[in-house]
């Protein structure tokens, strides 16, 4: 059996750190004096320690290290474990490298802000269109799981540009999205309905760029429609003229979305 300090040097912990997992449970000594409270470990604990002391320089959280200390009886799940965790760093990887492409995108001259979308804002009658689509309930990026589904359905009987309904009057978590794809003729497929979508009168700009800046178009729309005594309604429109491919996202600031906000006269 090993006092604390000795303990301390052989493992690699501090004091302080096996004090601190002794009291949440991580690590606790084989032998505790009750009359002094001294602490005693074994060499069962070396191996644990090691354990933890390994885990703690790949940047496991107390919780994780709590868990796999509780759970983990060979090798063999220590290394399924590991897997796991290579494959979280991986995608953190993959989503930092999204942020810093993102930041990318809008890193701008001190005072420039935005970059600047003449957003040209007028009336239009748009007619009725023919179209194969999906309405879900759901979060906005589900929308990258569906479009494919209905370009395979539509196939070669497509007739115009993908557009999105949109029938929430304000953004939701739990959002009602209509995908939709104008068609030559009628098809059937799973989840996909074909169906004449009503002509309407709205507002309509083009914005220039990427989607996360299309809430400086709405900004624009909703400001002329304000000043104007204009009532939006719904759905709302997005028309997409040229944006990511289907395996090829390309270059967001050469998007570009039409944008169509149905409107009656107060």
């Amino acid at each position: 059996m090993y006092r604390i300090s000795q303990f301390s040097k052989i493992s690699g912990l501090t004091v302080k750190a096996l004090r601190y997992y002794d009291e949440e449970g991580i690590l606790k000594p084989s032998f505790r004096n009750e009359e002094n409270q001294y602490r005693y470990y074994s060499d069962e604990d070396l191996k644990k320690a090691r354990l933890i002391s390994f885990l703690r320089s790949l940047d496991f959280s107390i919780m994780e290290i709590r868990e796999i200390a509780d759970t983990v009886e060979n090798e063999a799940e220590l290394a399924f474990i590991l897997q796991e965790k290579a494959e979280f760093i991986k995608n953190n990887i993959a989503r930092e490298k999204e942020l810093l492409q993102k930041i990318g995108r809008n890193v701008f001259l001190p005072g420039t802000g935005h970059p600047v979308n003449a957003y040209q804002i007028g009336t239009v009658d748009i007619g009725g269109v023919f179209a194969a689509s999906i309405r879900f309930t759901g979060w906005y990026s589900d929308m990258d799981k569906y479009v494919p589904l209905l370009y395979k359905a539509v196939g070669g009987n497509r007739s115009g540009r993908l557009f999105n309904c949109y029938y929430d009057t304000a953004c939701v978590e739990n959002a009602d999205i209509e995908i939709c794809l104008p068609v030559k003729n009628r098809i059937a497929g799973a989840h996909v309905s074909c169906r004449k979508l009503p002509g309407l009168r709205g507002l309509r700009t083009v914005h220039y760029g990427g989607y996360d800046t299309l809430y400086l178009a709405y900004k624009a729309m909703f400001e002329f429609a304000n000043k104007h005594g204009l009532k939006t309604l719904t759905p709302s429109r997005e028309i997409y003229v040229k944006g990511p491919g289907m395996i090829f996202k390309g270059n967001p600031a050469n998007y570009i979305t039409e944008i169509i906000l149905p409107i009656k006269f107060y």
